[in-house]
């Protein structure tokens, strides 16, 4: 079954803000973020339930009826 270009467009959401959480979180463990501890912090916070929520929202468009 192809994927669907909705479903795509949030799968790629879902990706970047993976990569967004992840880059964070070593941001935060090993020093100083470049960003500072605030704005990083807040970038962790959103990308975390963003990335699971464009995940699900991909995986429901695609699922068939």
């Amino acid at each position: 079954m192809p994927m669907k270009p909705l479903a795509g467009v949030f799968l790629a959401i879902a990706c970047v803000l993976g990569i967004a959480a992840t880059g964070s979180v070593f941001e935060l463990a090993y020093g100083d973020p470049d960003l500072g501890v605030g704005l990083t912090r807040a970038i962790l916070i959103g990308s975390l339930p963003g990335t699971a929520v464009a995940l699900v929202v991909a995986i429901r468009l695609n699922s068939p009826a």
